[in-house]
């Protein structure tokens, strides 16, 4: 049975020297792009200051606090306990890829704003980030919200008190499912509707 890989060599790691730096390339919402990052540069600092994607936040740098959550191949992952060679070739997504090429905010953005779910906003992003993720693996139902606490219990608000949090994300998730069900209702009616 084949193993998927043509060569042993490459299920061997790329050896990196501690000495120099190294072009990393990654698909960043979108755009290809590429920078240099010595070995044991932090992905934080690397999508910050190299890439200028600011809008990922440094908080406590030991991945409790959950500000610098981005998407990895469409995982959240906590952006200050990767390293930035670790993504080289991967698709990363942060909140700047939330919003249109237009400017306009996405549904999940629109919630937070309509429920005042920030306030000094430190944290919003790793918290849109976590959302995303999380909201794509639970498309075919809606919710509870204990389960929502629980998955925002990976991370650190001073200022809300989660609930208008808690409200937005609620009230995402069940428009995400009722659309969902329209269109699946909407492919089942042109099935029996090509079969008649």
């Amino acid at each position: 049975m084949s193993s998927g890989f043509d060569r042993v060599d490459e299920m061997t790691p790329k050896k990196l020297s501690k000495d120099q730096s190294h072009l990393v390339s990654v698909c960043l919402n979108g755009r290809n792009r590429k920078a240099m990052a010595d070995p044991r540069m932090l992905l934080t600092d690397w999508l910050r200051h190299e890439l200028g994607a600011t809008g990922t936040h440094v908080g406590c740098e030991h991945g409790a606090c959950g500000a610098c959550t981005v998407l990895i191949d469409g995982v959240a992952q906590r952006a200050c306990l990767t390293l930035a060679v670790q993504v080289d070739g991967r698709r990363l997504d942060t909140v700047e890829g939330l919003a249109t090429s237009d400017g306009d905010l996405s549904d999940l953005q629109q919630a937070f704003k309509r429920h005042h779910a920030l306030q000094c906003g430190f944290c919003t992003s790793g918290i849109l980030m976590s959302c995303s993720d999380w909201l794509g693996r639970i498309e075919d139902r809606v919710p509870t919200e204990q389960e929502v606490r629980d998955m925002l219990s990976g991370h650190l608000c001073r200022c809300t008190g989660y609930t208008p949090i808690v409200a937005a994300l609620m009230e995402v998730a069940q428009a995400r499912f009722e659309r969902r069900k329209e269109y699946l209702l909407s492919i089942n009616d042109n099935k029996e509707s090509s079969h008649a």
